[in-house]
């Protein structure tokens, strides 16, 4: 067990919030310090392109804890700050004002920003990024004036915000610069499955496009031009072409960092007084045996009650299968494990493709189950999961049969 007496914790979002609450949940009765470089409390960001923008939540429902249980367990938060500096042979970080703080253990849960589009007019007013709840409102706000919106990249947020506007009654048009919507996540063939529902709810889905620049008129993005030089009008346009780690600070310090912030089983860095949790975490993770970073909300949630323990000098490790959700119109979707764009991976389907009620494993050459998708079906994830875990090899086609049992 751990003797240190100051913990501090840089960053504001849903990792920073559940590793003070884990703190205190395995007693630790030091001081805990949350740098926030938000002004508003850690909430949590996946509604902020689902619920927030269909109207059902406000940022404010998806606050995480509220000012007075910081109060209530002692946790010092600083809004509106950031860590400029870490000086790991004082053990201090330094704020923006010159100020420093000192730590016997620091948590590192800086998360990770839009990637930035290097074209003209990129910087125009309505050209928006998600990320923040302060995004998410001037995005619910646009649905309110603008008729045309165009979503240059159709990942996980850029398809998100596209069926959210088209249930405001927006046009749209997505541009994606791959084959398919979702290529590097899912593959072609459950790829395709989101093109057809996107198209099939009015979305003007143009593939393997490349984006030359937007069109600016007044100062405002008036629409983006193609590089075949097809213009396509817009009262506003979305850039979501993916999210780059805030590892500055960690490089800056000296610590390993490849993808993200290198980290062990235990989520420790190579300093073994700091830890890194959430989007940064480069993970060497156990069942995977490989390093891994996810920049989805359950690591955020699951990881701080390793990264606690780590801090507080138990064993303890992170194991949990990556896990992602999405929901788009009356497509529901669940994805459990890991199969990388690099693998070459044979994609089994069990159930009905057309009717978008089925589930898809992702096999090995050996037959094993790297990843299951479960999709409009809610019964399955814990299978899925067994599946995984077992690292047996499987009779693909009785996995596809639905006559016999998963």
């Amino acid at each position: 067990m751990t003797t240190a007496s100051r913990f501090v914790i840089a960053g504001g979002g849903l990792a920073a919030a559940k590793l003070a609450a884990a703190l205190r949940a395995n007693d630790f009765d030091g001081t805990i310090t949350l740098v926030c470089a938000e002004e508003r409390l850690p909430y949590e960001r996946p509604p902020l392109s689902k619920d927030c923008l269909l109207g059902k939540k406000t940022p404010a429902d998806t606050i995480v804890e509220q000012s007075q249980w910081y109060r209530d367990h002692h946790v010092e938060v600083l809004l509106g700050t950031t860590v400029t500096g870490v000086d790991r042979a004082t053990k201090t970080i330094t704020l923006p004002d010159h100020t420093t703080i000192t730590y016997d253990k620091l948590a590192l849960a800086t998360g990770s920003r839009p990637r930035k589009l290097p074209i003209p007019g990129a910087d125009a007013a309505g050209v928006y990024t998600l990320r923040t709840a302060e995004d998410s409102e001037a995005i619910l706000e646009m649905f309110g004036s603008a008729g045309r919106l165009v979503v240059i990249g159709a990942g996980w947020i850029g398809l998100e915000v596209t069926a959210a506007a088209r249930n405001a009654g927006l046009e749209v048009t997505v541009l994606e610069s791959l084959d398919v919507p979702l290529q590097t996540a899912l593959g072609p063939e459950m790829g395709q499955v989101f093109a057809d529902l996107h198209r099939e709810h009015g979305v003007d889905l143009r593939v393997a496009t490349k984006v030359a620049e937007i069109t600016v008129a007044d100062g405002r993005a008036s629409g983006v031009r193609l590089a075949d030089d097809t213009v396509i009008p817009a009262d506003a346009v979305l850039i979501a072409v993916g999210a780059r780690p805030n590892i500055e600070l960690a490089v800056d310090a000296g610590l390993a960092t490849g993808e993200g912030v290198l980290v062990d089983e235990s989520l420790a860095t190579s300093d073994p007084d700091i830890v890194a949790v959430g989007d940064i975490a480069d993970q060497q993770h156990p069942v995977l045996e490989r390093r891994i970073r996810v920049e989805h909300w359950a690591n955020a949630l699951n990881q701080p009650a390793v990264a606690a323990a780590t801090m507080l000098g138990k064993d303890a490790v992170y194991d949990r299968l990556p896990y992602f959700f999405t929901d788009q119109y009356d497509l529901g979707m669940e994805y459990t494990g890991y199969a990388s764009a690099k693998q070459t991976a044979r994609v089994v389907v069990r159930g009905d493709l057309g009717k978008r009620e089925f589930i898809a494993f992702w096999l090995d050459s050996g037959n094993r189950v790297l990843a299951g998708m479960n999709v409009n079906i809610w019964d399955a994830g814990d299978r899925i999961k067994e599946l995984i875990l077992g690292g047996e090899a499987v009779d693909p086609d009785r996995l596809a049969d639905t006559s016999i049992s998963l």
